[in-house]
């Protein structure tokens, strides 16, 4: 059985931009892939998660680097991982930058290669994900004040990045975009849109 991690943040959980509870399982973009593969698909979303940054504003621990070592090991084995994380670097807080946020993204491409997978398993495949840029909400900023701009600037950063480490890449702005509700968070169709959007890169990648 093929098996496939999901590593991301609230847009991977299915934050709802009107009020913060989750969307219907349905609409889960983890959900819709498993389902257009017909294989499973772990899903592993945090809101707030960074690349490689702590942030203590949170209840728990949100720093993909600190996490992702202990999760590649009891999803073992895995065939692919899928990575979707950059919009909570952009918060001024955090880090800020599009190149911020694309450094962490090198270190968990980094971790998932370098893994002691101790022979249990062959290193997975990975394909890393820019998330949907953020737009304007109705007060007149995104929340947390990210910058629009350096949210537009992580699709390229990040394809260029997985072409000098030899990953995958696919673009989540080609078929989503965030709620002007919160101006980050996405709608039911967009994170649907997301999963049903994987499907034929991921069937390209692992040849299914």
């Amino acid at each position: 059985m093929t098996r496939i991690l999901a590593f991301g943040d609230s847009l991977t959980w299915g934050h709802r931009p009107e009020d913060g509870q989750r969307h219907a399982p349905e609409f889960l973009w983890p959900n819709v892939l498993a389902g257009k593969l017909g294989v499973e698909v772990i899903s592993e979303g945090l809101g707030g998660r960074t690349t490689a940054f702590d942030d203590h504003t949170g209840p728990c621990c949100r720093n993909g680097v600190k996490v992702l070592p202990i999760l590649l090991h009891s999803h073992i084995p895995l065939d692919l991982v899928i990575i979707m994380l950059g919009t909570n670097d952009l918060k001024p807080a955090v880090v800020g930058t599009a190149e911020g946020a694309t450094a962490g993204m090198k270190r968990l491409v980094q971790i998932v290669q370098c893994h002691a997978y101790q022979g249990l398993s062959a290193v997975p495949k990975v394909l890393v994900v820019a998330p949907p840029p953020c737009v304007i909400g109705p007060d007149g900023k995104t929340a947390a004040t990210r910058d629009v701009a350096e949210t537009h600037r992580l699709a390229p950063l990040y394809e260029e990045l997985t072409q000098a480490m030899g990953v995958s890449f696919w673009d989540a702005g080609c078929v989503a975009e965030a709620s002007p509700i919160d101006g980050v968070h996405l709608d039911a169709a967009s994170t649907a849109a997301i999963g049903a959007g994987l499907e034929a890169p991921v069937r390209a990648l692992l040849s299914i």
